[in-house]
């Protein structure tokens, strides 16, 4: 069941779709493209939502608005949950990870990287008993030394890379490192919109071998396959 684990299509929620229409435009691609199951994952900014229960109100209002409608039936609710300080704290957050699962995506900052990030990792998997999914870990390439992109990669946490990062060879070496190392990796369109960031499981289908997708699809159901240090994922002939 090819699955999209990270994008952004519920109408309103925050930068991705602006409104229903746009949302069921941005499902109809996945569904030509193949998807199967989309994990619905609006940003969640700590800082900025009044509340964990307005926010979970005003997603689950963005849903069913597209629930009925929708080209794809298997749509998932999650969050893409901003690391900040004290967010291991949050009451409730365990509210934020994927919907009947113990994944949690979050999106580390944008800058260097620092100790307190780590913190807030670790206590949201040890203290909630969530499995950390870092979000398109593949961006931070420009932002943190190599010594602490090496700390990064070596915890338990499972990798969302975009499609996109096929296109550009330093990150796709780094995926390719991370599955011959054994670890989880999970793709995501990071879809927002039907025009610059639209959907692009096109793309990804020509350049992933399918024992990768697979075992990124299977990944909420299954334990992780021995196909991760196995596949090969160079280009198909």
């Amino acid at each position: 069941m090819l699955t999209d684990y990270h994008c952004h299509i519920l109408p309103g929620m925050d930068d991705g779709a602006q409104d229903v229409e746009t949302a069921l435009e941005m499902i109809e691609i996945m569904k030509e493209q193949g998807v199967e199951r989309i994990i619905a994952t609006p940003h969640f900014y700590a800082h900025e939502e009044r509340s964990l229960t307005e926010y979970l109100l005003r997603r689950e209002d963005a849903f069913e608005s597209i629930a009925e409608l929708s080209a794809i039936q298997y749509i998932v609710p999650g969050a893409e949950v901003a690391i900040e300080h004290g967010i291991s704290k949050l009451h409730g957050i365990e509210q934020l990870a994927i919907e009947d699962s113990d994944m949690i995506l979050l999106e580390l900052p944008f800058r260097d990287y620092e100790d307190w990030m780590s913190e807030e990792i670790n206590a949201i998997s040890s203290e909630h008993g969530l499995k950390v999914v870092l979000a398109h870990v593949h961006r931070y390439l420009q932002y943190y030394t190599p010594e602490h992109f090496e700390r990064l990669i070596k915890t338990d946490a499972i990798f969302q890379f975009n499609n996109d990062a096929f296109l550009v060879p330093r990150e796709e070496k780094l995926l390719r490192r991370i599955i011959k190392e054994g670890g989880k990796v999970i793709f995501g369109s990071d879809a927002h919109n039907t025009d610059g960031r639209r959907p692009n499981w096109d793309m990804i289908k020509e350049k992933c071998s399918p024992e990768i997708l697979k075992a990124s699809d299977e990944l909420l159901e299954v334990k992780i396959s021995p196909v991760y240090a196995d596949a090969n994922i160079n280009t198909k002939e």
